[in-house]
């Protein structure tokens, strides 16, 4: 089954965000039983190149990656397919005109994705036209909820044919709502508006959590997309627990 198909039917998935642009880092990866990664383009320095190589270095390891682009602009877009994400997560949608414009950018076809036959999907030259567009004619673009403004278009938004998901920003939420505690009120209430539409709409909804603390009341929200930690979260947190129980001795 393809990660765009386990996402619609809703199936209990685990990945996490990588921040370090390195092929070494996927392959490790893909020995860990994670569903699919999130390469941060947005956050972390993913140059064009790096993030090509780290794209086909999860291609050959069977790892599914989704890349949160920096915008969405065209070229982004382009760029990002072209190498062979297996889809595209994408920030701060805030509305569902928005949203129509990120499918049609994210699909061949008149005005959108531009057509190359020589890209790794197309496998370089070695598939007919017919072939690649049939394979990729609905890519998984997940829409990131992070504003204010797409909370209170949330509904719009989840109605919007060809997003894939949802996904809670919840941080930015946290910030967009003058909050420094995610838990605080105004902003739970905000993700439960965005799980309620979700449910509504039939749309899958995911989340990052920073640990599997509160996994069980996300999951009772309909949440079933999870991207847990980051690889420097867990580099860091891991050997901070061995030092300290070497120090304590």
């Amino acid at each position: 089954m393809s990660l765009i198909t386990d996402i619609k039917d809703k199936k209990q998935l685990v990945g996490t965000f990588v921040k370090t642009p390195d092929t070494i880092i996927m392959e490790v990866l893909a020995l860990s039983g994670l569903d699919y990664v999130i390469l941060d383009a947005e956050h972390a320095p993913f140059g064009k190149r790096e993030l090509d190589q780290c794209i086909a270095t999860c291609r050959l390891a069977g790892l599914p990656c989704i890349v949160r682009i920096p915008n969405a602009d065209a070229s982004t877009i382009l760029s990002v397919l072209d190498s062979g994400a297996t889809g595209i997560q994408v920030p701060h949608i805030k509305t569902a005109e928005q949203a129509r414009e990120l499918v049609k950018l994210s699909r061949y076809g008149d005005g959108g994705r531009g057509f190359a036959g020589s890209t790794r999907p197309a496998l370089f030259g070695n598939s007919t036209i017919s072939k690649h567009l049939e394979q990729n004619k609905e890519p998984l673009i997940i829409a990131q909820i992070e504003d204010i403004d797409g909370v209170e278009n949330i509904d719009e938004i989840a109605q919007v044919e060809g997003i894939t998901a949802l996904f809670i920003g919840r941080v930015d939420l946290t910030v967009a709502y003058g909050e420094t505690d995610p838990n605080a009120e105004p902003v739970m209430s905000a993700c439960l508006k965005i799980c309620e539409s979700a449910k509504v709409h039939n749309k899958p909804v995911g989340t990052f959590l920073a640990n599997t603390d509160q996994l069980k009341w996300w999951q009772e929200t309909g949440t079933s997309l999870f991207a847990i930690s980051s690889e420097h979260a867990m580099i860091i947190n891991g050997f901070k627990q061995v030092a300290e129980k070497v120090h304590s001795f």
